[in-house]
């Protein structure tokens, strides 16, 4: 059983740094990772890129912009996306991930996948530094044993269910108490299994309702205790464009106002597929939270 603590006797012992294949990066300032989906069906359709020269293209896009990581992804996790076999994801995923690691050798590289095939691959045979998991090992009973083998930092997302059918779960009595055990439980599982390094992300629109997306958004600041950096993922999502009655093409504004929810509240990595405007958000946000008073 998770035992609570005060908020005061973790603040300072978070978490800040990622050893990223023998390379230590600090996180004392928020980081902005970009999205890149290699997919034909991701629900934003501006961050789907098929071809070598397109995803290579926005690459310098978003490094020019100041991403501080790409995330790639070759299977969506929409609701209700089709599911594809794991020989067609690598099929995606493994020539892009050559040209990316050629192109730009020091770039930090996550892998957005909830398979342990996919992300040996990845880790073996293109030195990806990170591995993003939407499914927190549930998908895949091999993924914890993967990671603790690779020695990777690894992204726990909260989810219940499958893309396919996540929907039919976004039911819970409390929100928050209910993430909390969930990270409680599988965070302990992996330090025990010799993982260092992990990142929670609460996994916003995965299996939740809009009003449990704001409720988790007001109570982000208690994932802090499990010191721990935080990703927030809520680019474009359907939480800002159907409550502003729009659509994902039409959610940057919205996006970026969440954004600065999430990072007044702990975030310590955004996920977006807006790249310059993100960068933008934690250098005010972090000029702001600078000359607040110590006692706040």
């Amino acid at each position: 059983m998770f035992c609570m603590m005060d908020a005061k006797d973790t603040l300072f012992s978070k978490k800040r740094s990622l050893n990223l294949r023998g390379r230590i990066i600090s996180i004392n300032m928020p980081m902005v990772m970009g999205i890149i989906n290699v997919t034909p069906d991701s629900f934003y359709s501006r961050s789907r890129f098929m071809t070598e020269h397109q995803v290579l293209k926005h690459c310098e896009k978003i490094y020019s912009d100041g991403a501080d990581i790409i995330d790639l992804g070759a299977y969506s996790s929409r609701p209700g996306a089709d599911d594809i076999s794991l020989e067609e994801e690598k099929r995606r995923l493994g020539p892009i991930l050559e040209s990316i690691r050629l192109r730009f050798p020091e770039a930090i590289i996550s892998v957005d996948t909830f398979r342990s095939e996919v992300a040996s691959m990845a880790v073996n045979d293109f030195e990806v530094d990170i591995i993003n998991d939407i499914a927190g090992g549930d998908l895949d009973n091999k993924m914890f044993n993967t990671i603790a083998t690779l020695k990777v930092p690894y992204i726990l997302m909260h989810i219940k269910g499958t893309p396919q059918t996540m929907q039919q779960y976004s039911f819970y009595k409390n929100i928050s108490n209910e993430i909390m055990q969930y990270f409680a439980e599988k965070v302990n599982i992996l330090r025990q299994m010799g993982v260092a390094d992990l990142i929670l992300d609460p996994g916003f629109g995965f299996a939740k309702t809009i009003a449990d997306n704001y409720n988790l958004l007001a109570n982000l600041s208690k994932l802090q205790l499990f010191n721990l950096p935080i990703l927030v993922g809520i680019s474009r999502k359907s939480m800002i464009y159907k409550l502003l009655e729009t659509k994902a093409e039409e959610a940057l504004n919205g996006t970026t106002v969440i954004n600065s929810l999430a990072l007044l509240n702990g975030a310590d990595i955004i996920r977006v597929h807006d790249v310059k405007e993100a960068v933008e958000c934690v250098k005010l946000i972090s000029e702001y939270k600078r000359h607040l008073p110590l006692n706040n």
